[in-house]
Order: structure tokens, then sequence, then C-alpha cells
């Protein structure tokens, strides 16, 4: 990875919005370079999505929101890679990750309910070959999303007292 991709990366990363003739002057290079540079990210995959943070919690449309541990028995010539792909295929799954400690993947999915939440996991995940034990964890609050607070704080709560 070079350089430029990299600095350029550092500013998606902080706001996918910025357009590239910003990131041009911010980096002091030309525009058509800029341009020409975030497409190959994307051609190569090395860019894979420009996305939105929202705080769920303020949306009328909320989803109940869970992180599955899965414990697995790795298959023979695909490891761990099968039947993450395979979970990873269902469309309530929003991440899959695969893990060091007790479970080997970690599983984010969004549902309706938590009845749906627990089906999921009941008549899909636990009925894959190889799958030895799953844990379910319901999200009940995000603090942080992607680096970025869900709430904005004062900067400073003390009152201000004049004599």
């Amino acid at each position: 990875m070079t350089v430029l991709e990299k600095d350029i990366l550092n500013i998606l990363t902080e706001d996918a919005r910025i357009p590239a003739e910003k990131i041009a002057v911010m980096l002091s290079e030309d525009v058509a370079k800029i341009k020409a540079c975030i497409a190959e990210m994307e051609k190569s995959g090395l860019l894979v999505k420009y996305t939105a943070i929202i705080n769920s919690e303020k949306t009328d449309n909320a989803l109940v929101e869970a992180l599955i541990e899965v414990k697995v028995t790795p298959k023979k010539k695909e490891g761990f890679d099968g039947i993450a792909k395979q979970i990873a295929s269902f469309p309530e799954v929003k991440a899959v990750y695969l893990m060091s400690g007790a479970y080997d993947l970690a599983v984010f999915i969004e549902d309706k309910t938590l009845q749906q939440v627990a089906r999921f996991v009941s008549e899909r995940i636990s009925t894959f070959d190889g799958v030895m034990s799953t844990a379910t964890h319901f999200i009940l609050k995000k603090y942080k999303i992607e680096g970025t607070l869900t709430e904005k704080e004062d900067a400073d709560y003390r009152l201000s007292i004049q004599a």
C-alpha cells in the first residue's frame, strides 16, 4: 500500500463524504490522481463500501441487535471459512469475524424481535454441521460505533459562578 493510499483511506475513514477535490487539496495532490487512486482501491477490493453510521436508538425503526459467539469444528480443507461463509450469507447477519478465545466466530445480527433472533440461532446457526455451541448476547445500548460516540457530550458541565 502506498503512502497516498494510506492518506486517502485515513481521510475517508474519518468522513466518507469528503469529495476527491477536497482530499486533493488536503494532500496537495492533483484531483485526477486522487480519483484514479480511489477508483483503483475500489476495483482491487481494498475499499469495500462507503457507509453511514446510524444511531438506531434515534430511529423509529429500531431493530434488535445481537452478538452470537459460535464454537465450531473446522472442516478439513476449509477450516473455519466454509461455515463462516454459510453464516454470512443470511441477510440478518451484519458481520462475521474469526476470533481467538473460547469461541471461534463472532456473528453480529439484526432482526425485528428477540424471538426472531432466538429463532435464527436455534433454527439456522445451531443446525450447521460443525457448530458445537453458541452464546447469544443482546446489545442493549451503543455508546460508540466505529470509533464515533453516539451522543455528543457538552464540553464543560461546570456552572459559571461570578462574584
